[in-house]
């Protein structure tokens, strides 16, 4: 589906958007908020604002146009937790992601995490991300090898503190 399809479309467009796009967004939201549900959230929020403004997507960027949002729609989902005492994650949010490598995760920024998931999780070349984060490629490159280095230093800092605590 490409940004005209979607823009001029009825609703079988909008759903014809949510089965192509909808499963990756759902991914990229749950690596950046950390919590199954609240990524529900965030792509049902995402969908919601790309239809209102579905003629302001330009042509050939709705990939990156709806990432983008997802990417808004999460950090503005953050801010409101700040006022909220999470929950612990539920079981079937960690069973492929060890509770180091979750904890390491969640002291990156929502940047940070994005960044990761896009490019270790789905594969996304920067120049994809790029169109996503509205930033060059080379500043992402640079960020994202920041997050990588940021992410091996905690999970190394973690695993010596079980050292020293057995």
């Amino acid at each position: 589906m490409d940004q005209m399809e979607f823009s001029e479309g009825g609703e079988e467009a909008l759903a014809a958007a949510i089965r192509q796009y909808g499963q990756g967004l759902l991914r990229y939201c749950h690596h950046i908020l950390c919590d199954y549900h609240e990524a529900q959230d965030a792509v049902q929020i995402t969908f919601c604002k790309a239809w209102e403004r579905r003629t302001r997507c330009r042509t050939g960027a709705l990939p990156a146009w709806l990432y983008r949002m997802a990417y808004t729609t999460c950090v503005d989902i953050l801010r409101q937790r700040k006022r909220w005492r999470p929950l612990p994650p539920a079981p079937e949010d960690t069973d492929y992601i060890g509770p180091e490598l979750r904890a390491a995760l969640e002291a990156l920024s929502p940047e940070e995490r994005g960044l990761v998931f896009g490019r270790v999780m789905e594969g996304r070349s920067y120049e994809e991300l790029s169109g996503i984060y509205g930033k060059s490629a080379a500043t992402l490159r640079k960020r994202y090898e920041r997050a990588r280095k940021k992410l091996a230093r905690l999970l190394t800092q973690e695993q010596a503190e079980e050292r020293k605590a057995t």
